[in-house]
């Protein structure tokens, strides 16, 4: 029987987003981002709720650390909000903003937690927006290349690990519509597919600028990594023949063959080329090559996945609805698929070609529908369960000698859950967003042990 033990140096952790957590959005010069004025609009969010107080993590943050520390945890992923380091999304820094960043690495460390900091957790600049429609232009990737460096200049005494980008997904193919207002900031509706296609191409660019700007900035030795969230094609069986059609099935799925692709190999996935056609971004000459960044790891938010089997058809694969019963946790997505960490961490390997980079999984978790007892505890047992079987899954990959180097959970406290607003909850620590009391739940007692014996539990 299997210990699920995991190698000593396997990094532990937990991420959050400054939008979800960190509320005091007009305090010490922050200004609008694209998520403070779409959350204000009615029928945006659920509720119409903002990320204007969220956590107050802003003011709380040596109380989560300490939670932090208590969990065990040494590796703590969180982003840095565009809005306070550079306000009006180009131009003056705003040093206020940093302050408050240095004082939260500054607190990780005392706690001998290392920070891992993404550069951008979709709250992009408003003004960004109102100036010349956000990612739907190129100056968007400069804009983004000129932050990266004033943050990078200030912080990089004390971060070395540095994530560019969080999901180009969401906040591309999910914020820009043809036929409706998109359901994610700044919620736009644009002319045709091809106008979708060039902002996730601007975020590339976005990406590939940002690379070279933290390793021009750093001021000393550091690690870069692109966080994405691609779809996860899952073998129906693990035969021969479905394993294939889940690796041809892995660049049509959720665009991955124009968004992880570029990123990782430097070129756009031929066959989704023909697939898109007249839909295909504008490509100029030398795109790619600013794309195709040596990175020193990817980081994998994986949530479920979707079944492929093999087919006679054109592409040799078929994609398997889930049956109304199929088991789910509290979204209408989150299907529970425990391979899909296995087979995430995969496919860079072998449907990427990319053995040689190291991974971690930079988010997994679920929304549960949790309650408060008549005693004062939340007894997730549905998230425990959840990530019990994920984690096996990521045990799986580690034995099997795919580079899977760490893992952080989604997420250390209830937060904005976007659209949902706090309609959802995904934290391994219960927020009463009246009081803003913590509470650590039954699944944040469970990841102690985790951590504390290096093993599955």
């Amino acid at each position: 029987m299997t210990s699920y033990q995991f190698p000593e140096d396997f990094q532990w952790g937990a991420a959050t987003a400054a939008y979800q957590i960190e509320g005091a959005a007009q305090e010490d010069g922050r200004k609008p981002s694209v998520w403070d004025v779409f959350s204000q609009k009615r029928g945006r969010t659920r509720n119409r709720d903002t990320g204007a107080i969220a956590c107050d993590h802003y003011h709380r943050y040596e109380q989560d650390l300490k939670l932090m520390a208590d969990l065990g945890i040494k590796h703590y992923r969180f982003s840095i909000s565009w809005c306070r380091i550079v306000p009006d999304g180009r131009g003056a820094v705003n040093e206020k903003g940093v302050d408050f960043y240095r004082r939260l690495v500054d607190c990780l460390l005392t706690h001998g937690i290392t920070p891992h900091a993404t550069l951008f957790h979709w709250d992009s600049p408003q003004a960004l927006e109102t100036r010349y429609g956000s990612w739907q232009s190129r100056e968007m990737a400069q804009d983004f290349s000129d932050y990266v460096t004033a943050t990078v200049t200030r912080l990089g005494d004390c971060i070395q690990h540095w994530m560019t980008l969080n999901e180009i997904t969401c906040f591309t193919h999910m914020s820009y519509d043809v036929w409706q207002p998109a359901q994610h900031a700044p919620g736009t509706r644009v002319k045709n597919r091809k106008a979708i296609w060039q902002t996730s191409h601007h975020a590339l660019l976005a990406h590939g600028l940002g690379c070279q700007a933290i390793r021009s900035a750093t001021p000393q030795p550091c690690f870069v990594s692109l966080v994405d969230n691609f779809g996860v094609t899952v073998p129906l069986n693990e035969s021969d023949t479905h394993i294939e059609a889940a690796k041809k099935a892995f660049p049509y799925h959720c665009g991955n063959g124009g968004i992880i692709y570029p990123a990782i190999t430097g070129e756009y996935n031929l066959q989704l080329l023909k697939q898109l056609g007249a839909d295909a971004p504008e490509i100029q000459d030398g795109d790619l090559k600013i794309i195709h960044q040596p990175l020193d790891s990817l980081g994998l938010n994986i949530y479920t996945g979707t079944y492929i089997r093999a087919s006679d058809n054109d592409q040799g694969c078929e994609w398997i609805g889930f049956p109304k019963n199929y088991p789910r946790l509290n979204m209408p997505w989150l299907q529970i698929v425990p391979e899909s960490l296995y087979w995430g961490i995969r496919h860079v390997s072998e449907t990427l070609n990319r053995p040689d980079l190291p991974i971690y999984i930079t988010e997994n978790g679920c929304a549960a529908q949790d309650e408060v007892t008549s005693n004062g505890e939340v007894m997730d047992l549905d998230r425990i369960l959840y990530l019990r079987q994920y984690l096996q899954s990521v045990h799986r990959a580690s034995s099997e000698g795919y580079p899977i180097k760490g893992y952080f959970v989604w997420s250390l406290m209830d937060n904005f859950e976007w659209s949902w607003g706090y309609d959802r909850r995904f934290g391994i620590t219960y927020i009463d967003y009246r009081t803003q009391k913590r509470l650590p739940k039954s699944s944040y007692h469970w990841y102690t042990e985790c951590i504390r014996q290096n093993r599955v539990v």
